[in-house]
C-alpha cells in the first residue's frame, strides 16, 4: 500500500494524545483562548502548554497566537489519533448494539474507518463465523489480534487523518466482493446531506462499499446527527439504519427517520444500571 502525504498529527503518548484532544476540544468550544487559561482548566504546567500549543500549530491542528491560540476552521478534520474521547461510552454502547443486528451464522461484513467502526469491530471480535472486509487499519487492527474472523483489507493509500485506505485499489477490492451488512463510520449524518465525510476521496471509496452491501448500518454519536462535512458518502435512501445515542438532536433524528432510515437509539449507561 502507498501512503499519501496528509499532515500527521503525533503525540508521543496516549495521555499527551488525551490532553492535546482536551485542548482541541477547548479551543473549538471558545474560539480561541489564552495560554494560561488553558493550563489552568487542564490542570498542567504553563510550559508543558506552551510546548503542547507549539506542536499542534506545527501540525496544523490550530493556530498559535500571542500568549495563547485559536481554532482552525470547525470543519477542520482532527486525525483520528486525537479525536474526542468524550463519548467512549456511547461509542462503546453504540457498538454492542450494531453488532448485534447482525444474523448468526455465516455472513459477510464490512467496516469503514472511525473510532465508533472500530468499536464495532472490537464486538465482533467474539464471533468465529464472520467474513469482514475493511479499509481502515484501526479496524483491521481491532479484527487481527484475539479473533478467528476472516479479514480482508483492501489496497489503497492511506490518508495519515483517518488511517484508510482510499482510492481505486479500495474501490476495486470493495467492488469485487459482496457484503451483507456494512458498518459506516461518518463524520456527520443529517437529513439535509446524508453521511458524510471530510475527503472527497475518502467517501468515494466508503460509497464503494455502500453499493455493495445489502444493508448499510451507520454508527454515529450524537455529536454527528445533524452535521454536514464536505464529502457525501451516501444519501439517506441508501442508509437502513442509524445507531446513534440519546445525546442526538431529537428533531434532527425525527427528520431522518422520516426519510426511511430506522433510528435506533441506545439507552444511556445510567439507564442500562
Amino acid at each position: 500500500m502507498s501512503v499519501t502525504n496528509d499532515l500527521v498529527p503525533h503525540a508521543t503518548s496516549r495521555r499527551r494524545a488525551q490532553r492535546m484532544s482536551s485542548i482541541l476540544r477547548y479551543i473549538n468550544e471558545h474560539g480561541s483562548a489564552r495560554l494560561t487559561e488553558i493550563a489552568q482548566e487542564l490542570g498542567v504546567s504553563t510550559a508543558t502548554m506552551r510546548r503542547d500549543l507549539a506542536d499542534m500549530d506545527d501540525q496544523g491542528l490550530l493556530i498559535r497566537s500571542h500568549g495563547g491560540a485559536r481554532a482552525l476552521d470547525p470543519a477542520t478534520e482532527v486525525a483520528v489519533q486525537l479525536r474526542d474521547s468524550r463519548f467512549k461510552d456511547a461509542k462503546l454502547r453504540i457498538a454492542d448494539h450494531a453488532a448485534r443486528l447482525l444474523p448468526e451464522g455465516q455472513y459477510s461484513v464490512a467496516i469503514s474507518g472511525g473510532t465508533t467502526a472500530a468499536a464495532v469491530a472490537r464486538a465482533l471480535t467474539s464471533r468465529d463465523d464472520l467474513s469482514v472486509a475493511t479499509n481502515a487499519l484501526t479496524t483491521a487492527a481491532e479484527l487481527a489480534t484475539g479473533s478467528n474472523l476472516t479479514v480482508i483489507m483492501t489496497g489503497g493509500f492511506i490518508r495519515f487523518n483517518s488511517l484508510e485506505a482510499v482510492g481505486v485499489l479500495a474501490e476495486k477490492t470493495f467492488s469485487a466482493i459482496n457484503v451483507g451488512t456494512a458498518f459506516l463510520g461518518t463524520d456527520g449524518i443529517s437529513a439535509r446531506g446524508g453521511a458524510t465525510t471530510h475527503n472527497e476521496i475518502e467517501a468515494r471509496t466508503n460509497h464503494a462499499m455502500v453499493a455493495q452491501a445489502d444493508r448499510v448500518v451507520v454508527v454515529a454519536d450524537g455529536s454527528k446527527i445533524g452535521r454536514a462535512t464536505l464529502a457525501k458518502v451516501a444519501d439517506l435512501d441508501e442508509i437502513d439504519v442509524l445507531v446513534t445515542d440519546s445525546s442526538a438532536d431529537p428533531d434532527e433524528l425525527t427528520a431522518i427517520a422520516a426519510a426511511g432510515v430506522d433510528v435506533q437509539v441506545v439507552a444511556d449507561a445510567l439507564a442500562d444500571s
